[in-house]
């Protein structure tokens, strides 16, 4: 990340704890494969490793929060969110655990989710 805010996120992760869906984790990986290889997925692991991250299991309740989520706040819906399904994941994790979300960009500040606030 080369953002203003990337030293204060990574910050953020290494303090950790924090938790991800799998079916974010499952998104990351078949990105980073793609734009990266092998060598990406790996330091996502190191990474996930480092920090202690909890994946957590995508239960009933979490898929039917991020298919309401997609009909809500996502792409071609009429939000100016517009999520992508993956994003719908990470929606559902922090919904169900009422739990603040961390990201960057603009469209989860479209949605009913609680961010994590960077100075």
């Amino acid at each position: 990340m080369a953002e203003p805010e990337a030293a204060e996120m990574s910050e953020l992760l290494e303090e950790g704890p924090f938790s991800l869906s799998a079916a974010t984790l499952t998104e990351c990986m078949i990105v980073l494969r793609g734009k990266g290889g092998e060598a990406k997925v790996l330091a996502l692991d190191e990474l996930l490793e480092a920090t202690g991250a909890t994946v957590v299991p995508l239960d009933e309740a979490q898929a039917r929060l991020a298919a309401r989520a997609f009909v809500r706040f996502g792409r071609g819906s009429g939000s100016a969110a517009q999520l992508n399904y993956g994003d719908c994941f990470s929606y559902a994790l922090a919904i169900s655990r009422d739990e603040p979300l961390l990201f960057k960009g603009d469209d989860f500040i479209h949605t009913d989710v609680r961010r994590v606030e960077l100075t």
